[in-house]
């Protein structure tokens, strides 16, 4: 086999035949919604835990012009804008898969705010980590970007976030990742070789969300969450007050703000 089926058949620069608003389309007419832009800027919450909080404060409700098959969309209000939120939209795939259906329903900016595991100690977890850059090994980017070893972020984002998270409040540093399909396959071997890399933390969706980004011109920006130590430790998992809710939300109120 010369090539991996990975990469085998993979033209990027061509169009898909099957498209997100078809879906979408679909969806609609078989549960009579119309159709509604969602909100400008969109949050993924894979963990859910932002969901859940502002859920439970009453904070947040549905929105009932989403389509999508397999998630719900809810919106609160954060930096004095309405915003749309997704959450359990864990692994490449399904963040991709989201978001390409978020793009094609009125999304503007998407952000994505993922827990990970420390691979380079910047400090004793939780903190945050704005991904410059994710280490592509997952199978989704391939198929939107052709081979690299990372998938960058726009660095004007970048840049802007990095400035408005400067301020006192949590902790927030720049920084690559490790995008990973397999969460339980973190091998000494693997996470030595990502360490000699200069990688942050290790997560399941940023390089294929920045592969997409680039793809669909369209404006995405990663960060991760790290909270633990990937189990190595005691009292490991743990995110903050109100399972690091309140530190999420402050710096994605940050980041709405500036971008």
């Amino acid at each position: 086999m010369d090539m991996p089926p990975i990469l085998d058949n993979k033209n990027t620069s061509s169009p898909s035949v099957f498209v997100p608003s078809a879906l979408l389309r679909e969806a609609r007419r078989q549960k009579q919604i119309p159709e509604t832009p969602v909100p400008s800027v969109c949050v993924l919450d894979p963990d859910g835990d932002l969901v859940r909080a502002l859920r439970a404060s009453g904070t947040a409700r549905r929105f009932p012009g989403w389509p999508c098959y397999h998630t719900e969309l809810d919106i609160f209000t954060l930096a004095e804008q309405e915003i749309g939120i997704v959450g359990r939209v864990v692994g490449a795939s399904f963040a991709v898969l989201v978001a390409e259906e978020l793009f094609a329903s009125g999304c503007r900016l998407l952000l994505s705010m993922t827990s990970a595991g420390q691979i380079v100690p910047s400090g004793p977890p939780p903190y945050f980590v704005i991904i410059d850059r994710a280490l592509r090994d997952e199978g989704t980017s391939y198929h939107y970007m052709p081979p690299s070893e990372f998938a960058a972020a726009d660095p004007q984002l970048v840049l802007a976030a990095s400035n408005a998270t400067s301020a006192a409040g949590p902790r927030v540093i720049v920084g690559s990742t490790w995008t990973t399909d397999a969460p339980f396959r973190e091998t000494a071997e693997a996470i030595e070789a990502a360490r000699r890399k200069g990688i942050l933390g290790v997560e399941m969706e940023a390089a294929a969300l920045y592969a997409f980004a680039r793809s669909a011109d369209v404006r995405i920006l990663c960060l991760a969450h790290v909270t633990n130590t990937m189990g190595q430790d005691g009292a490991d998992f743990e995110k903050g007050e109100a399972d690091g809710t309140i530190d999420a939300l402050a710096v994605l109120s940050c980041l709405i703000g500036a971008l």
